[in-house]
């Protein structure tokens, strides 16, 4: 793999790996030099579809001969179409579009705003959770709940209350203190976070609150949206108020959308909000054609058996590993916990051709395509196993070495 560039003239923003990729295909990706690997990560949850489909080519041909852009002050046709079929999907009313997963959470958090000022509310709260990750902008990750992610960007947006994840006594206990809250913000599964699957009745339990007292729910799905856990959307069936979508929605082309229904689908008016690039006639062309493909070739349900097996395939190779602490997810959103410092895990991935990464410190996560064959799944499952097991003897010849015993 090629030396990271120490004179690169990029912002230093992130911790890049010693690899280039420049070519994908399917599940495949290929780096600068050639080598082959499988992908199970899909770009963080966002080419569901795979690299290179055929099906996104040529809309992205055929869109970008014809029109790219015109702004919001005209009407789009692709946005209109796009609009009404993610409505038909998600049985959601109304649809703002955006650039982005933290742009959909920006307009749902001025949703809340404009809801609070309809209740003559002047100072509003958002209940968010522990372990949540909403986005990077001022707002968002004033509402995401790590305080990793508020270092260095004091003071934070007033507004939001935190709370404990997979807990309905402490939104309970909340709900009677104050009565300037207007909405609870969820992810249906962390994701950042740790791929942390709540329990059964948890997503209901926060419908109910919120309807008792005339709370917004909203839904943050920017991860387990569109077809990635089995359904469209997680949590459709509970009939959220807002719900926020992106990274699979355009299979790589930027694009973001905030789903609203009710009273929450009434509130945006003309001069509330608003975008430059949002809903152009090329990323919602593109959209269009992502939910399309999904359903002509049944994706969601794909994703809810690819994911089974591959979940199954793993519990097979690692069940006699102590140091794996659980592995859970839905679909093809897939965490593997370990009791280890999971520091050098993707390096090591890396090096048995296999690409995923590691959130909340020790979490291995894996958001592949929907489509992969039973033998790519199979083969992931070898690789990611592969990785994880010399991981653990590195660790364990680490340890004995110091002069101490290694977990039984």
């Amino acid at each position: 793999m090629a030396e990271a560039d120490c004179h690169s003239p990029l912002v230093n923003s992130y911790s890049r790996l010693p690899v280039t990729f420049n070519r994908g295909e399917g599940a495949r990706l290929w780096d600068t030099e050639n080598n082959e690997y499988l992908d199970a990560l899909g770009g963080i949850a966002v080419c569901a579809l795979g690299h290179a489909h055929p099906a996104i080519t040529e809309a992205i041909t055929q869109q970008a001969q014809t029109l790219l852009h015109t702004s919001n002050l005209f009407g789009i046709e692709n946005q209109e179409n796009l609009a009404a079929k993610l409505c038909e999907l998600s049985t959601m009313d109304a649809v703002f579009f955006c650039n982005s997963g933290a742009e959909a959470n920006e307009a749902a958090i001025k949703i809340s705003r404009l809801f609070a000022r309809s209740k003559d509310i002047s100072s509003p709260k958002v209940i968010t959770f522990d372990g949540s990750f909403h986005g990077r902008t001022m707002a968002t990750l004033s509402a995401t709940g790590n305080t990793k992610v508020h270092d260095g960007f004091a003071p934070l947006v007033d507004g939001f209350i935190h709370l404990p994840y997979n807990d309905l006594a402490a939104i309970e206990a909340v709900a009677g203190k104050h009565d300037d809250i207007v909405a609870v913000m969820v992810e249906p599964i962390l994701g950042e976070g740790g791929v942390v699957v709540p329990d059964d009745n948890y997503l209901a339990g926060i419908r109910q609150i919120c309807d008792k007292n005339n709370w917004l729910f909203i839904a943050d799905e920017i991860q387990t949206g569109v077809g990635r856990t089995g359904q469209w959307y997680a949590s459709q069936h509970l009939k959220p108020d807002v719900i926020t979508s992106a990274k699979a929605l355009g299979n790589g082309i930027p694009i973001g959308a905030c789903l609203t229904r009710g009273v929450a689908a009434t509130l945006i008016q003309p001069g509330h909000h608003g975008t430059t690039f949002g809903g152009n006639p090329f990323a919602t062309r593109v959209g269009l054609t992502v939910l399309q493909t999904m359903e002509a070739e049944n994706l969601p349900a794909r994703a809810h058996s690819g994911g089974e097996r591959l979940k199954n395939k793993l519990t097979e190779a690692l069940h006699n590993r102590p140091e794996i602490l659980d592995i859970r997810g839905a679909g093809m959103m897939i965490g593997i916990e370990l009791d280890l410092d999971c520091s050098r895990l993707v390096s090591i991935g890396l090096e048995h051709k296999v690409v995923f990464n590691v959130a909340a410190g020790n979490v291995l996560r894996m958001l592949p395509p929907y489509n992969l064959s039973d033998d790519e799944i199979d083969e992931i499952a070898r690789r990611v196993a592969d990785s994880i097991n010399e991981l653990c003897h590195d660790n364990q010849a680490q340890t004995t070495a110091n002069g101490s015993q290694p977990k039984p």
